[in-house]
C-alpha cells in the first residue's frame, strides 16, 4: 500500500489500494459519479480526503438494543 499525505491526489489504482479494493470498482465508481474526482488530461485523479469521505459516508452505526426488566 502507497503512503500518501492529506489532501494528496491519488491514481485510481493508488485509490484502489486504499480502499482495498479492485480497481474495476474506483473505475464503477467514478463513472456512476459516486466520488468526487478531478480529469487531469486523460487522467483522473482524486483525493485522499474524497476517499476518507467516501469511507466514512458508508459508516453504519451499530444499533444498541436495550434490555428490559422481565
Amino acid at each position: 500500500m502507497s503512503h500518501t499525505t492529506p489532501g494528496q491526489l491519488l491514481t485510481v489504482t493508488e485509490a484502489a489500494e486504499r480502499l482495498d479494493t479492485p480497481v474495476r470498482f474506483v473505475r464503477r465508481l467514478i463513472a456512476e459519479r459516486r466520488i468526487p474526482f478531478h480529469k487531469i488530461g486523460r487522467h483522473v485523479r482524486i483525493h485522499t480526503h474524497d476517499i476518507d469521505d467516501f469511507i466514512a459516508a458508508g459508516r453504519v452505526e451499530p444499533v444498541v438494543v436495550s434490555r428490559r426488566p422481565r
